[in-house]
Formats: structure tokens, C-alpha cells, sequence
């Protein structure tokens, strides 16, 4: 009996500290298709800048928008579609077997995977303007 006590202090304790502190218990939800999607879309957009601006990369890349996703546009999974190809064609320059170049593939044919199928549904597309996807 004095060892559920125990226990129900520390969950107590640790619940309060997490909540002073800022940070979400570690009992805390998993993350949901929308956020998951929203921080891989985030994680792609920085990738693409990396390559684009790294001396390795950046003469390959140079034709490639700057990428910006928005999980609201209607246009979200052609665009992916079409940058996939778009990095498809760096393999015929050498950069294109660079690991960020692969990496950048990889997370997004991740991110087409989830929106396409796990998403389904979930995501409610309020815009639909495919040039706010590209920036040049």
C-alpha cells in the first residue's frame, strides 16, 4: 500500500514539474497525421534550402524552386509528385548520389506515403493555389 502512495506522489511531482517547466509528459499523446505531416513538410522545406544553397549540391539544384509546404493546399500532392521527379533527374548529375540529395528523396516519398494513405481524410485542403507551393 505504501509503495501506490510512492507512486502516485511521483506521477503527481513529475506532472507538475513538466507543467512549470513547459514540457509535455512523457505520458503525453502520440503525434497525429495532421502534425506529422506539418513537421515533415517543415523538415522537407529546410532540406531543399540546405541543397540548394551547399556548394556540393547547389549547380544541380539550382533550376529547383524553393519549397514550401502547405498541408491546407489542394495542390500538395502534385507538387510533391513533380519535385520527386525533379530530384529523380539530379541522378543524372553526379550530386544526385550525394546523402542529402538521397535523404531529401527519401523524406519525400515518406511524406507522399503518409499524406496519401494514413492522411486520408484527415486533412482538410482550404486552399488551392499551386504557385504558393514554389518560390523561386
Amino acid at each position: 500500500m505504501a509503495s501506490t502512495g510512492v507512486c502516485l506522489v511521483f506521477l503527481a511531482m513529475s506532472a507538475t514539474i513538466s507543467l512549470v517547466l513547459g514540457t509535455p509528459p512523457y505520458w503525453s499523446h502520440p503525434p497525429t497525421c495532421y502534425s506529422k505531416a506539418l513537421d515533415m513538410g517543415r523538415d522537407i522545406s529546410a532540406r531543399v534550402a540546405d541543397i540548394k544553397n551547399d556548394p556540393e549540391t547547389s549547380y544541380c539544384a539550382d533550376h529547383m524552386p524553393y519549397l514550401y509546404f502547405d498541408v491546407h493546399n489542394a495542390c500538395v500532392m502534385e507538387t510533391m509528385r513533380s519535385f520527386m521527379t525533379m530530384v529523380d533527374r539530379m541522378r543524372q548529375q553526379r550530386c544526385g548520389f550525394t546523402l542529402r540529395v538521397r535523404e531529401l528523396r527519401s523524406k519525400l516519398g515518406q511524406l507522399y506515403m503518409i499524406i496519401e494513405r494514413r492522411c486520408h481524410g484527415d486533412l482538410v485542403f482550404t486552399i488551392d493555389d499551386c504557385a504558393a507551393l514554389v518560390r523561386g
